[in-house]
């Protein structure tokens, strides 16, 4: 792992070189743990477990106490430092340290009050410090994974799919979605898996016609969508799956929209291949939806990168440019949703190869119906 690592901070020298900056500030939890190893979570937005600053020939990590010990195991080529009150007021010591002249900060991350209180802060140091906003230069190497990345992938949804495959046997009409949410989200956890990538989307019904629904207390029924969505962390990596089943007999709304999704699917991803745009690949799948009748009932991307983020680049969608490459890894999860009767979405992840993509899921389409 540390030579890896050693190439990644080899790659982003590289890149902030380019962009004339000497020290480049990251604070993004997911692009500080690819760079480092350390994997301390922020929790929420106006937390932080640690800011890197990298230079060509220095590499350091600030945090507070309670990821002291965690960091140096975690991070062993970086320098750190403990903060007690905060960052900012250790800050002009390590730029001073540096002789930091243009400081990249990832805009992104920024917020305006921590932006305001660094401006402030350099103006207190003796000689001038520029501030460089970036955009995607560690997310522009997380894009393209390497193998241990798609391995941890795989393994993830390896061990997620395994759990749905055994519990969606056990559903029975009167369920509730909630229930079925929250005994999902046991036996995922009891998997050994680092947790959740997000709160599991169980949808019945009416409700799977929400893409993002939110398990309630509806009772599931016979002859009727019942939308799941879920994935796990293993290694830090996110699975991702959607999956749609009914109860009993489908009908033939149900079969005609099933069938065109999984469609959809099929030919997008057999469509995918280096040098094709992200619209491009959309429009496949979304054209096959049109054609059949579903205008306007497909009402999201066809798809997102997953990696240490659960939604990252590169982004399948009507107004996405980004050209893919191989080794770039994406989800497929056309849907069709019709308000008042429900709702289909499948969803597998892929990797982008030479010539084409490989799904990495086991899990399969065609069994969609429970016996009851």
């Amino acid at each position: 792992m540390e030579k890896v690592l050693d190439m990644r901070v080899q790659n982003i020298r590289e890149k902030i070189a380019a962009d004339d900056i000497d020290t480049l500030m990251v604070s993004t939890q997911e692009n500080r743990r690819y760079l480092s190893g350390f994997t301390g979570e922020d929790g929420q937005y106006d937390e932080t477990a640690g800011v890197l600053f990298i230079t060509a020939d220095d590499l350091k990590l600030a945090t507070d106490g309670r990821y002291t010990q965690q960091a140096g195991e975690e991070a062993p080529n970086y320098d750190v430092i403990t903060y007690d009150k905060g960052l900012t007021h250790v800050l002009s010591d390590i730029l001073c340290e540096l002789k930091t002249h243009r400081l990249g900060f990832e805009a992104e991350r920024m917020s305006v009050s921590q932006y305001e209180k660094i401006c402030n802060l350099i103006q207190t140091i003796e000689y001038k410090i520029e501030l460089a906003a970036t955009t995607d230069l560690v997310e522009g190497l997380r894009i393209v994974k390497e193998k241990k990345e798609i391995d941890h992938t795989r393994q993830a949804l390896r061990m997620a799919e395994a759990v749905f495959s055994d519990f969606v046997q056990t559903l029975r009409p009167g369920m509730t979605e909630r229930s079925i949410a929250w005994e999902m989200e046991k036996r995922l956890r009891e998997t050994g898996a680092d947790g959740l990538a997000f709160p599991v989307i169980v949808a019945s019904g009416p409700n799977s016609a929400l893409p993002h629904a939110v398990p309630g207390n509806r009772q599931i029924n016979l002859s009727e969508p019942v939308l799941f969505d879920w994935g796990i962390r293993w290694g830090g990596y996110c699975s991702d799956t959607s999956r749609t089943v009914i109860l009993g007999k489908p009908d033939d709304i149900f079969l005609s929209v099933y069938r065109t999704v999984r469609e959809a699917q099929e030919m997008a991803i057999a469509a995918i291949k280096p040098e094709m745009n992200g619209q491009a690949v959309d429009a496949v799948a979304r054209g096959h939806v049109e054609t059949a009748g579903f205008t306007d009932k497909f009402n999201h991307g066809l798809g997102h990168g997953t990696g240490l983020a659960i939604h990252e680049k590169p982004r399948l969608s009507p107004t996405s440019d980004t050209v893919l490459r191989a080794g770039m890894l994406c989800t497929v999860e056309p849907g069709i949703y019709l308000p008042g009767w429900g709702g289909v979405r499948l969803e597998n992840q892929v990797i982008v190869t030479d010539n084409g993509a490989e799904v990495l899921n086991n899990l399969g389409t065609d069994d969609y119906v429970i016996d009851v």
